[in-house]
């Protein structure tokens, strides 16, 4: 998870610093932008050297944009929407906002990463893990299943950021998975046994100093750590559940464009180009260690494949954030 930043506190980011939404109307397309910053940087660039077509980002979370798109509704000055996590992608289709993507783009994404309603595109993934202290927890030692996290016998010894959009697309997943009444009793127990933590960055760091025996993250927050100078990882281990358990769960990034936007044409470009082979080698040579989920697209070879992380399969489309919220609400989880 990335701490959201306000949308009108800073200028929008473009090639050129295109500073405002009138300027960007005349020379290309405006993108809400929830993913990491660098990436969808280097899309925006890589899709204006190639098509001319401007890109200004403004940059902010999964949940604030996804809930100030609906608020502007018909009035928003985007053109597409970016996220890290899908379930701010149902509630904006939820809202009827998206217009449906080209053909051409759903074509080039397998079924498993896209909603079956065909209103947005996934545009990479991630894959939850269960990053664990090496010298506290030795493999047999590791939870089976995420489910297993609720048993008293993890209680003070386990981690999350639950207030991060990133951990509430897990519990949306479980939520679909195993239904309202699992769910609930699963965060109260979860209420009982973690330390809560601000971002996945911080619950990493608190397992590799040994302060937590692990924590329920991402994948590529190890292997971004490990690309650099690995002090924050360095005693740290991932396990992935696999077996199509909740805690195999691969969140799928979203793009999406707006039906309200005037640059129809060049918004479906812009998404067509992530997904098509330009975008997708982004994932697979840049620092964001996010899988590529384009078909016949490579990521990282330092990563896990997909195919490996036997993921549950899941409709992006119906994982519901306004009742993960409620329930983590009301298991004074937020």
């Amino acid at each position: 998870m990335k701490i959201a930043l306000s949308t009108l506190a800073g200028p929008a980011i473009a090639l050129g610093l295109i500073a405002g939404p009138a300027m960007a109307e005349d020379q290309g397309i405006v993108v809400y932008n929830a993913q990491h910053e660098s990436l969808a940087k280097e899309w925006a660039a890589g899709f204006t050297k190639e098509t001319g077509i401007k890109v200004t980002l403004r940059n902010g979370g999964d949940s604030d944009f996804s809930n100030q798109i609906v608020a502007e509704g018909a009035a928003s000055p985007a053109d597409v929407f970016l996220t890290e996590n899908s379930p701010a992608m149902a509630l904006v289709e939820g809202a009827g906002l998206f217009a449906p993507v080209d053909a051409g783009t759903l074509a080039q994404v397998p079924q498993e990463y896209q909603p079956s309603s065909g209103k947005w595109v996934g545009v990479a993934a991630r894959s939850t893990v269960f990053a664990y202290n090496k010298d506290k927890l030795k493999e047999d030692q590791l939870p089976k299943s995420l489910l297993d996290l609720a048993d008293p016998s993890w209680k003070g010894r386990w981690a999350a950021s639950p207030s991060g959009a990133d951990f509430q697309a897990i519990v949306s997943a479980l939520l679909q998975l195993k239904g309202e009444t699992a769910t609930a009793d699963w965060l109260k127990a979860m209420k009982e046994n973690f330390t809560a933590y601000k971002g996945n960055s911080t619950v990493m760091k608190a397992v590799n100093a040994g302060e937590i025996d692990g924590g329920v993250i991402y994948h590529y927050y190890w292997f971004g750590d490990q690309a650099k100078t690995g002090e924050n990882s360095k005693n740290v281990g991932l396990h992935y559940f696999k077996n199509q358990d909740p805690g195999a769960f691969v969140s799928v990034s979203g793009g999406g464009v707006l039906a309200s936007s005037k640059h129809q044409k060049e918004a479906q470009a812009f998404l067509k180009w992530v997904t098509g082979k330009g975008g997708q080698d982004v994932l697979k040579t840049g620092t964001s260690y996010e899988y590529a989920v384009g078909k016949d697209a490579q990521s990282n070879p330092k990563l896990v494949p997909l195919a490996d992380l036997q993921a549950p399969k899941i409709d992006p489309a119906t994982l519901n954030s306004k009742k993960v919220i409620d329930l983590m609400t009301q298991a004074g989880l937020l």
